[in-house]
C-alpha cells in the first residue's frame, strides 16, 4: 500500500538473494506475482536459499459484505500458497496470512490525524468483523493456517482506537494482530503502548522505523499517505524515532516467540535496498537478534 510502482530490476530472485545475503531467515510473499505461485518453484528457490516462507500480506474489502467472497478467495489461494511451500518444519510460529482493509482515496488523505469524522458505520464495522473471521476460518480449515490482521495508515483501520475495537469485535482464537510499529507511530500512538494493549493477541511483528519530523510536517501541510512516504516518513532501523530496545525488551518479557519482519519502505531510487538490508540486520544484532 506504499503507492510506488516496482523497480523492474529487482526481480524475486534477485531479491531474493539479497534477503539471505543480509543474514536473513525468512520473507514474505510480496504483491501476487512477483514471487512463483507455482509451490514446488517457490519452495525450491527458498530451500535454496536457507529461507522460510512466513507470510502473505493480503489486501481486502470487507467493510463491503458484497466483496466478501472476492476478499476469501483472494485470502485462500494465498494460504495454499503458504502451506503448499512450507513443508519443513518451521522455525516459529507461522506462516500467517496478513489481512489488512483496502485503503480508501479519503483515508490516504488524512492518515496519520484521522477524526471522528473519518469513522466506519456500525454496519461497516460488523461486516469487517464478519468478513474477517470467515477468512480466519477457511485459512484454517482448509489450509491449517491462522490469520492476522494488520492496522495500516490510509485504510479504515489505522488508529489504536480502531484496532482494539477490531479486536475486541473478532474472536482471539481466529484472528491475531499483526503489529507494526511504524503504522502505529504515524497514527499518532507510541509504539510501546500500542504493543502492551494487544499482549497474546500479538502474533505476528513488522518492525518499521519513522521520522518524527516528517510526521509533523506532513501534518501541517495536509500530506497524503503517498506523499509522506515518499518524503521519507519511513526509514531504516535505528534512522528514525522509535525505541526498538524497548520493543525489544517488552517482546522479551512476554516470551513473544514469532518472528519479527523488517520493513524500510523507502520510496525507489533514495537508497541501495541490499545495504539497507544489511545495516538493518546488524542493528538488529546490537538487539540481540
Amino acid at each position: 500500500m506504499g503507492g510506488f510502482e516496482p523497480d523492474p530490476a529487482l526481480t524475486y530472485d534477485r531479491v531474493l538473494d539479497g534477503i539471505a545475503a543480509a543474514g536473513f531467515t525468512g520473507t514474505e510473499l510480496g504483491d501476487w506475482g512477483f514471487m512463483p505461485d507455482n509451490p514446488v518453484k517457490l519452495q525450491s528457490e527458498l530451500i535454496a536459499r536457507g529461507l522460510e516462507m512466513i507470510g502473505a500480506f493480503t489486501p481486502v474489502r470487507l467493510t463491503d459484505g458484497d466483496a466478501h467472497g472476492e476478499s476469501e478467495a483472494a485470502a485462500v489461494r494465498a494460504a495454499r500458497l503458504l502451506k503448499a511451500s512450507s513443508e519443513s518444519p518451521a522455525r516459529r510460529p507461522g506462516p500467517f496470512v496478513i489481512l489488512a482493509e483496502a485503503s480508501t482515496r479519503e483515508r490516504l488523505a488524512v492518515a496519520g490525524r484521522v477524526g471522528e469524522g473519518h469513522a466506519l458505520t456500525l454496519s461497516q464495522w460488523g461486516a469487517l468483523a464478519r468478513g474477517a473471521e470467515r477468512i480466519a476460518k477457511r485459512v484454517r480449515d482448509e489450509a491449517g493456517l491462522s490469520t492476522v490482521f494488520h492496522h495500516h495508515c490510509g485504510t479504515p483501520v489505522e488508529t489504536l482506537d480502531e484496532t482494539v475495537r477490531f479486536m475486541e469485535m473478532t474472536d482471539p482464537g481466529l484472528v491475531g494482530l499483526c503489529y507494526d510499529s511504524g503504522h502505529f507511530a504515524y497514527a499518532g500512538t507510541d509504539p510501546l503502548e500500542a504493543l502492551k494493549r494487544f499482549g497474546d493477541r500479538t502474533w505476528h511483528v513488522h518492525f518499521k522505523d519513522f521520522r518524527a519530523g516528517i510526521r509533523g510536517r506532513a501534518r501541517r501541510e495536509g500530506w497524503d499517505y503517498h506523499r509522506a512516504v515518499a518524503g521519507g516518513l519511513f526509514c531504516e532501523l535505528g534512522a528514525g524515532d522509535i525505541d526498538f530496545p524497548r520493543l525489544m525488551g517488552h517482546l522479551q518479557s512476554i516470551a513473544y516467540s514469532g518472528w519479527i519482519v523488517i520493513e524500510d519502505e523507502i520510496p525507489p531510487g533514495s537508497g541501495d535496498p541490499f545495504e539497507n538490508a544489511k545495516r538493518d540486520r546488524a542493528y538488529l544484532r546490537r538487539l540481540g537478534l
